[in-house]
């Protein structure tokens, strides 16, 4: 534990007071003009369809517009998982959760985070001579070790996990609405299961709260200054750097003083739709003015829109999964339907990145970590299996194509009905309708697992392990324990069984 120690003291001092300028941009190497920076922007709970460019019928989104008319629009982007921690963990270490341990969110009182043993971007940049800043909403982990300063970010500014799981004075849109903080020790009134009131929501500078309950009303400007003064310092500084920004839009609650000061009167959901794009806007501008032909700018989503929130949730565009919702259960966040993982995507990068391309290649968020790593000249961890692929050459323009899509839909479906079996761990979130789920309902494909029935033995093992399947889905629930989580599973874990297939 003496390192831990040492590493928690150097932090402690080098963030005295969580002062901005104590920021290390010194670097005893020339990258001077030889290394791109690396600006990524995750949208939270953000819909295929709140994007205007992929959908017609949104409005709202004018900075984003113009950032897909001057550079790359994916229209088949797709999130590593389809809730939070799981996406999260994927896009900052390229692995999917079953590799990485992450496959479930982290809760406020959770004392584990994105296992150790993972190398995160940050850590792999800052070795390559990047300063690194992280952002917004981190939910990989709060306590001790699990801060994004130890998982490779020299700078932080935001919250430790959605800004739900913490009561503040002005709680926003939400459905059902939550109170506000209790005062004078008094208990609140109208208690939801699903609001937080033992803990009010902090807000960080690296390992500092510097308010606590967070004003939600400003939280987003807060992190546009935040993020414009680290872009200024690291550009004057001559250091490439990487900024890794957690957005809490489009995550209900939404805040209200954005609605109270639209002139058009729009719904809360279009009016934080329009706070987001102005908050991009300002960001993108900055790397317009400071380093514009040598910054790589890409945004994206950590999941589909979450449909429990009804008229607080966003669009799917036209993946509106009508059998499941038919059957009265959700298609977007939280499950594997196209809603729940399908999000927007952009890259934009001027003179790199061809302007007012709509790339239909298969992507995904795992592919962000390799990508990057590729075009900072840096070099991949050799002790581990990466997910993703370098997209690289489909965001020059030189490839058409990303991953290779396993047959059309008739060859698969005949695959299911003649050759395979699919197995997998079910669970399914509700719409938002008065009804619940019908029992015949969907069940979305959490896990999912093709098995030749020419070696009818392995389906037969695989059906008479089912009192064990629920356990197996319960050990990958991250770890609340101060030891560093195992990430193989006990004896009839996920990964027992794939390994004798």
């Amino acid at each position: 534990m003496g390192w831990l120690f040492l590493k928690v003291l150097l932090v402690g001092v080098t963030f005295l007071g969580g002062l901005y300028p104590f920021v290390d941009f010194s670097y005893n190497g020339d990258t001077r003009g030889q290394k791109p920076n690396f600006v990524i922007i995750l949208a939270d709970d953000m819909g295929w369809g709140d994007l205007g460019a992929n959908w017609a019928e949104t409005k709202d989104t004018v900075h984003l517009d113009q950032m897909a008319a001057e550079g790359m629009r994916f229209v088949d982007f797709h999130a590593a998982a389809s809730t939070c921690s799981p996406s999260r963990a994927s896009l900052l270490t390229g692995r999917l959760g079953l590799r990485n341990g992450v496959t479930h969110n982290f809760a406020v009182t959770s004392v584990g985070g994105l296992p150790l043993n993972e190398t995160t971007l940050a850590e792999v940049l800052q070795q390559a001579g990047y300063v690194t800043g992280m952002i917004g909403k981190w939910h990989l982990g709060h306590h001790g070790s699990y801060h994004p300063n130890f998982r490779g970010f020299d700078y932080y500014f935001g919250i430790p996990y959605s800004h739900d799981m913490g009561c503040t004075d002005t709680p926003g849109y939400n459905h059902p609405p939550c109170p506000a903080c209790p005062r004078d020790d008094r208990p609140a009134r109208n208690l939801e299961r699903d609001c937080y009131t033992d803990v009010a929501l902090p807000l960080y500078e690296n390992l500092n709260i510097v308010e606590q309950p967070v004003n939600l009303s400003s939280l987003a400007q807060k992190y546009a200054e935040k993020a414009t003064q680290f872009i200024q310092h690291a550009s004057a500084s001559g250091r490439p750097f990487l900024l890794y920004m957690g957005l809490s839009h489009m995550h209900v609650p939404l805040s209200r003083t954005q609605l109270s000061a639209d002139s058009q009167g729009q719904r809360p959901y279009g009016a934080s739709l329009r706070e987001m794009d102005s908050l991009v806007g300002q960001i993108k501008d900055k790397v317009d003015h400071t380093a514009k032909e040598n910054t790589f700018l890409w945004f994206t989503g950590d999941n589909g829109p979450w449909a429990q929130k009804c008229e607080l949730a966003g669009s799917v565009g036209p993946f509106t999964g009508s059998w499941q919702v038919h059957q009265g259960g959700s298609p977007a966040k939280q499950t594997t339907w196209e809603g729940g993982h399908r999000v927007p995507a952009l890259a934009y990068w001027p003179g790199t990145v061809p302007a007012n391309v709509t790339s239909t290649a298969l992507l995904s968020v795992l592919d962000i970590f390799p990508t990057v790593v590729a075009l900072a000249g840096a070099s991949l961890p050799k002790d581990r299996h990466f997910d993703g692929l370098d997209a690289s050459e489909v965001l020059f323009g030189w490839l058409q194509t990303g991953h290779r899509p396993h047959g059309n839909f008739e060859s698969r479906k005949r695959l299911s009905s003649d050759i395979y079996r699919s197995w997998f761990i079910p669970g399914r979130p509700p719409a938002c309708s008065p009804n619940p789920p019908t029992d015949q309902g969907h069940q979305s494909f959490i896990f999912y697992q093709i098995l030749p029935l020419a070696k009818p033995e392995l389906v037969g093992r695989l059906e008479s392990m089912e009192p064990f399947r629920r356990s197996a889905w319960g050990a990958t629930r991250p770890s609340t324990s101060a030891v560093e989580p195992e990430p193989v599973m006990g004896p009839w874990g996920l990964r027992s069984i794939t390994s004798r297939l």
